[in-house]
Formats: C-alpha cells, sequence, structure tokens
C-alpha cells in the first residue's frame, strides 16, 4: 500500500463545479489544489499527468451557467466537456444574497432555487462524467429529517432524487440527523464535523488564563440532540460536559414550532468555568443567547459559542446586545454558509475557513483513497491542544 494517499492513480480527470452559490469558496478550494499538485513529488507524478490527462493544471474549475427565463424558470450549462472526469459540485442551499427577476421583480434565492440549479447542472452533465460527487455543506432540507404526523420527508426524498440523477457520493456537514443516509443505503454518504477547526480557533483566540482542564473548562451541548456533538468535543479536551434541554410548549404553534418554555441544566457546577456552547446551527439564535445567559447567571467565565452554520435569519441585533452585556466572550461558525459582511466586521466573530479541508477531501477522494483520518481528526486535535499548553504559535 502506498504510503501517500496521491501515490495511487486518480478515478478521473478532476474537475470542480462550484455553483454560483459556493463561487468564493470554490475559488479557495481550486487554489489549494492548483499548489498541492504542482508541488507535490509523487513517485508515480510523470505516469499520472500521462494517465489523467493534465493532473497538474492552472484550474480544475469547470465554469457553469443558470441562466433564467423572464417566467424565473432556468436551464443548466457547462463551460467544456466533462465525459469521464470525476466531478464535484459545491453548492450553498442557504446563500440568500443572490437574486433573480421574476416577471420584472428581484426575488431572492431560496434553498429550493438553489436545489433545482443543482439539479440543472447535473442534467447538463448528461452521464457523461466518470463519478458525480456533490459536496452540499447544509444539507438541503435537514430539518425535515423524520415525520411526526402528516408530514412530507423532504430530506429523505432529495437524497433519492440526487442518486436517481447519478449522484455516487454526497458529503455534508453536521446533518442535522445522520440517520437520514438510511434513505440512501447502496451509495455514498458522508457528513463532517468542523470539531478541529472549533478548538483551533478558540485556543487561537482564548482570553488570557485559559486552561484545558476539568477544573476550568467545559463543553455545552444547548439541547439533547446534540449531545453527541458536545461529547466528541469533550472527550478530545478531556473536560466535562453539560446539557440544556428544552422544555415545550406542545399545546401551541408559532412559526411552525413549540415554542420553548425553559432550559433547564444537567451538569457540574459552571462558576468560573470558561464555556463551549457548541450547536450545528444558529437560526434566529434565540436558543443559543438563552444558554449563555444562563450559564453567565450560573456564574460561568468566559462564554465561545461555536455553531458550523450561522444563519442569523434575524439580523444581528440580538448578538450585539447580550456582547456588550458581556453575555458571550467570541461566536465561531464556519463559511460553509454565506457570511453577510456585516458579520465579518462584527468584533466578538470568528470565522473557520473550511476550504482547505474541503480541498483535502476532494483530493483524497479524487485518489480513491480513505477519508477516514478526516471523519475523525483526534490527532490533529491533540496536536492543536499540545501546541497551545506548550505556548506555541497555533
Amino acid at each position: 500500500m502506498s504510503s501517500n494517499y496521491y501515490d495511487s492513480f486518480p478515478v478521473g480527470r478532476l474537475g470542480i463545479i462550484p455553483l454560483k452559490s459556493c463561487e468564493e469558496i470554490g475559488k479557495k478550494v481550486d487554489s489549494y489544489l492548483v499548489k498541492w499538485r504542482k508541488e507535490r513529488d509523487s513517485k508515480h507524478k510523470y505516469a499520472l499527468e500521462l494517465e489523467s490527462d493534465g493532473y497538474e493544471r492552472d484550474t480544475y474549475i469547470i465554469s457553469s451557467r443558470t441562466p433564467r427565463f423572464g417566467s424565473g424558470e432556468a436551464k443548466g450549462t457547462l463551460s467544456e466537456s466533462v465525459r469521464g472526469d470525476d466531478l464535484y459540485l459545491l453548492v450553498d442551499v442557504c446563500n440568500h444574497s443572490l437574486t433573480y427577476r421574476f416577471y420584472g421583480i428581484e426575488n431572492h434565492m431560496s434553498p429550493d432555487d438553489h436545489y433545482q440549479d443543482l439539479k440543472r447542472v447535473i442534467a447538463a452533465v448528461g452521464g457523461k462524467a466518470r463519478r458525480i460527487n456533490v459536496i452540499m455543506p447544509f444539507l438541503y432540507e435537514s430539518r425535515q429529517h423524520k415525520r411526526t404526523g402528516r408530514e412530507s420527508l423532504d430530506c429523505a426524498l432529495a437524497l433519492q432524487e440526487l442518486v436517481s440523477m447519478g449522484v455516487d457520493n454526497i458529503i455534508t456537514f453536521d446533518a442535522h440527523d445522520p440517520r437520514v443516509m438510511n434513505a440512501i443505503p447502496l451509495h455514498g454518504f458522508e457528513t463532517l464535523q468542523p470539531a478541529y477547526q472549533f478548538i483551533k480557533n478558540i485556543l487561537r483566540y482564548a482570553e488570557p488564563g485559559t486552561k484545558i482542564d476539568s477544573d476550568h473548562l467545559m463543553v455545552i451541548s444547548p439541547d439533547e440532540g446534540g449531545m453527541s456533538r458536545a461529547i466528541y468535543l469533550a472527550n478530545n479536551l478531556k473536560v466535562d460536559m453539560g446539557m440544556f434541554y428544552k422544555r415545550r410548549d406542545y399545546s401551541t404553534i408559532v412559526n411552525g414550532k413549540n415554542p420553548i418554555v425553559a432550559h433547564e441544566f444537567l451538569g457540574a457546577n459552571v462558576k468560573g468555568k470558561d464555556m463551549i456552547i457548541v450547536d450545528d446551527m444558529i437560526s434566529s439564535g434565540d436558543s443559543i443567547l438563552e444558554v449563555a445567559k444562563l450559564l453567565k447567571d450560573r456564574g460561568a467565565r468566559h462564554i465561545y459559542m461555536c455553531a458550523s452554520f450561522g444563519l442569523f435569519t434575524y439580523g444581528m441585533d440580538a448578538f450585539d446586545k447580550a456582547y456588550k452585556k458581556g453575555i458571550f466572550t467570541k461566536l465561531v461558525t464556519t463559511n460553509l454558509v454565506y457570511q453577510k459582511p456585516e458579520l465579518l466586521e462584527r468584533p466578538y466573530y470568528i470565522s473557520c475557513d473550511m476550504s482547505k479541508y474541503i480541498a483535502l477531501l476532494i483530493d483524497t477522494l479524487n485518489h480513491d483513497a480513505s477519508i477516514s483520518s478526516l471523519l475523525d481528526p483526534v490527532d490533529r486535535i491533540q496536536k492543536v491542544i499540545r501546541k497551545f499548553e506548550n505556548h506555541e504559535k497555533i
């Protein structure tokens, strides 16, 4: 077996198709791949170049367009042939900044629009690619993952629809419920966690006096659904974890959900300790800010709020007010979904750039190598912890 994943031959000629919703991160991913493959000292480098018809290139991006007609309908087009290619399509279904004209009206793109555009580009491939991989960081309709009444199962339907169109692998991040993969049991489905990036950025910007032990640090899950996420972080940091559970009023429905009556805490004493609250997404932010306030009321020291996806559906006002009151210290989310310019300007905000991680994932999969170490980054987490404890630059 080769010592390096890149010594094996690629599945096919690499092609990246970032849809318009993912243009920025797509360019970053491409720059990493171009740099690595030009600098790479592979023992099969010459053979790889001959076999793969362009192993080293100036760009791996294949441009696509989804122009719309005046009625709002659209089509997908590709700029070049993709016959025999190993394709990676990137789409951000949460990018609401994009617009299109609809009967003369400026219309913001919804997750449904982005999903339809993804299907249009796959249709433009026309079955000519050797393999199609979809990287969809925020899994489309992932919050509608189970049926509790007379409801549609939108996420399962979308996954089945994609594989029926010829998609071989679907890669997502922090799926709301990973068990949705049961909808496509014979196809590739991977859900990755940004745990390493969270720990790295928290320690990089940690307040003076931060210590990684059970007497000074705790990991908090804001609800029972996110316990496994918090347990993973706590075990790697070798600290305790706590959990809030939401007591809801099931007799009423407000904005499509049962309102939360109270957050009840289960865990050890938090007084004087730093807190890491970790969740999959921040929508309005009401829930995670309430949890931070309750921890602060219990005497917590510094509070770091982490979420894979910062949607901020009601803007940043609530976070600005909470920060001024000292309720939290830092807010950490990734660039896996669209980030508003005003978010990046906030003094308390830390952005985790996931482009290098995605590039490594694509490079490894293109060589048909195992991604086990990327799915479970224990070694990298322990390395960054040792650097922090030895006062080295992270």
